[in-house]
């Protein structure tokens, strides 16, 4: 046991960038003396991934010691490996072994927030959000915040884009509702209401990627409609119809009425060869 220490206490120096650890650094502690960070940048766990981890946990152990700094009266603080900490109690163990660290709390913050962006597993909002906290907290610019957490400039930049999304948007990202394809290309659009509009329309008609980007990037129905000297659809029935078909169809639906009068037609849009037989399968198939 001594030797398998060891080498893991490497492995995380390796990790997060710290010198190799004497054996009296790395420890078995009660898990009821160790807390988590407030400040911790993971703000949502899976509880499926949870169960998961705590199941394998079980059955192995821990494989990869937490980090922990020493606060007060023998509590010590989570630096980095939360997850790892909460599987341990929910799969009912009372110790788990800890690298302790003597630390100031802006270095953990920054340990902390790097390590956790090195994580697969990480959603886009708390990466965009850890991103954020690195640039501000820490005097970093996106060049070298790139360098550090091993990522391209532009990858961390259009990840801290995703933060201008409005707060319901987020949210939806965060939980999974959506994914950050979704998020990408709503943020082609002008505002607010109209990022908020799409986002419901993409989740209720469990718009694809590519559905999204063709959605965004439709033009407005009533400029369209005037150029053309026709009558915009005023009707609440002609508009909740168009929006019913678009979410069905996947794409672009005008309905022409010239003059307000009862005849007209239904246009259906496509942007490629592959939309347009996808359009004509899908049409076939509900025997229009």
């Amino acid at each position: 046991m001594p030797g398998q220490r060891k080498a893991l206490g490497r492995g995380l120096s390796a990790l997060l960038g710290t010198p190799d650890l004497e054996s009296d650094r790395l420890r078995d502690i009660d898990i009821d003396r160790i807390v988590p960070d407030p400040n911790q940048p993971r703000k949502s766990f899976d509880k499926i991934g949870l169960e998961e981890l705590a199941a394998s946990i079980r059955t192995h152990g821990v494989v990869q010691p937490i980090v922990i700094r020493p606060l007060q009266d023998g509590v010590f603080q989570i630096v980095a490996g939360e997850r790892r900490w909460r599987a341990t109690q929910l799969a009912g163990l009372e110790r788990l072994p800890a690298v302790v660290r003597d630390t100031h709390e802006h270095h953990a913050l920054e340990l902390a927030l790097v390590e956790n962006l090195q994580r697969e597993d990480l959603n886009a909002i708390d990466q965009a959000r850890a991103y954020q906290r690195l640039l501000s907290e820490f005097s970093l610019t996106q060049e070298r915040l790139a360098s550090r957490v091993g990522k391209s400039r532009a990858s961390v930049a259009n990840m801290l884009r995703l933060l201008k999304l409005p707060e319901e948007v987020q949210k939806w990202l965060q939980e999974g509702v959506i994914n950050a394809g979704h998020a990408k290309a709503l943020l082609s659009l002008p505002d607010a209401d109209a990022i908020l509009e799409s986002a419901r329309e993409i989740i209720k008609g469990s718009y694809s990627v590519r559905q999204a980007e063709a959605l965004v990037s439709k033009p407005k129905r009533e400029p369209e409609s005037s150029a053309r000297g026709e009558h915009p659809a005023e009707d609440p029935n002609v508009r909740a119809a168009i929006r019913a078909l678009e979410r069905a169809l996947g794409t672009k639906v005008a309905i022409r009425q010239p003059g307000g009068k009862g005849n007209g037609k239904i246009e259906i849009h496509f942007h490629s060869q592959g939309e347009l037989n996808r359009l004509y399968n899908g049409l076939i198939e509900t025997r229009f």
